[in-house]
């Protein structure tokens, strides 16, 4: 009998410290430390976050290999995120998965970060069928990406300025939510009236999104309101700043699938967790007769097991790294 390829994946691109085991194709384990210390400075401080991953890197490897059950010694090789992300947290993962491959003698991958958010919609069945659109949204990345191969990937469309996560967080910041603010957005949206207010959507060229301008428009509004108003109106102004932010994201998304006839479409990054967004994509699927792919949610945030999954993909291609690879914070596609 062959034996089984078994990849240990390590993810910490930001302040999630992710290990997953992967053995032949099949996820074992899918251990993620989410660090709650920066809901107190408002967003993520990098240096804490790197302090942080060195203390629970270790730990959570070996949580993860505790439930997969995975001997080390059986470990075929460890895939890494290598950008892009944080450059501190990026390094931690990085040096700590070179010295494991080093001294298991096994080889890294590593493992674009952006390209495991989309290949997570392969992490379970049914998955896409090639070509597929995936609207990739997350609280560094907004974008709309034409997937061809499982490493083929072309970007049609992005935001010239704040992610559509980065703009729930700061929205939610000014409706004086903790961080981070999105989730809360999402929840209380569910209890109102999502035309009670108007705000202006941004009008950009092409499949490109702008999220600043929303921003701004909100922080104007609310800075002659009491806080009394707005704790009497928070499940309407959710649901009134929902409603804009969606229907900008899913405005360019729909002409996406439009002009380039692709019936498959999947979403991924960790705003793929919004209910909103799930309804309303399930919804214009059943009108537009698309075939529509959601991965689980612990897929969606950031997590190892999608960089256990791309890395399982680039083992059977040979497609390894060298052990003098540097991070790449600012990689693109």
């Amino acid at each position: 009998m062959s034996k089984r390829i078994n990849i240990l994946a390590i993810e910490t691109s930001c302040d999630d410290t992710c290990c997953s085991v992967i053995s032949d194709d099949i996820i074992l384990s899918n251990i993620r430390n989410t660090q709650k210390v920066h809901g107190n400075y408002g967003g993520v401080i990098p240096e804490i976050a790197s302090r942080n991953h060195q203390d629970n890197i270790s730990k959570v490897v070996n949580s993860a290999l505790r439930a997969s059950k995975i001997k080390k010694k059986d470990i075929s090789a460890i895939s890494y995120t290598y950008g892009p992300g944080l450059k501190g947290p990026l390094l931690v993962g990085s040096m700590f998965a070179k010295g494991f491959a080093l001294g298991l003698n096994v080889p890294i991958i590593a493992v674009n970060h952006l390209h495991g958010h989309i290949i997570a919609n392969f992490i379970d069945k049914p998955h896409p069928r090639f070509p597929f659109l995936c609207l990739l949204v997350s609280g560094g990345n907004t974008q709309i990406v034409k997937v061809s191969d499982y490493n083929k990937f072309e970007l049609l469309g992005q935001t010239l300025d704040d992610a559509i996560g980065e703009a729930y967080d700061k929205i939610g910041k000014l409706l004086g939510f903790k961080y981070p603010g999105g989730q809360k957005i999402d929840y209380y949206s569910q209890f109102g009236n999502e035309n009670k207010f108007k705000f202006p959507k941004a009008h950009v060229y092409n499949y490109n999104y702008s999220f600043s301008g929303i921003k701004t428009a909100i922080k104007y509004f609310l800075q002659d309101k009491t806080h009394k108003f707005i704790k009497e109106n928070i499940q309407d102004l959710c649901a009134s700043i929902q409603k804009c932010l969606l229907g900008m994201l899913l405005d360019k998304f729909i002409l996406a699938i439009k002009d380039t006839k692709i019936k498959d479409i999947a979403i991924s990054g960790g705003v793929a967790c919004n209910n909103g967004l799930r309804n309303m994509l399930t919804d214009i699927s059943s009108k537009m007769d698309l075939n529509l792919f959601i991965p689980d949610p612990q897929y969606c945030t950031d997590n190892a097991a999608m960089i256990a999954k791309l890395g399982y993909i680039k083992y059977l291609d040979g497609d390894f790294s060298d052990i003098n690879i540097d991070v790449e914070p600012d990689l693109k596609y």
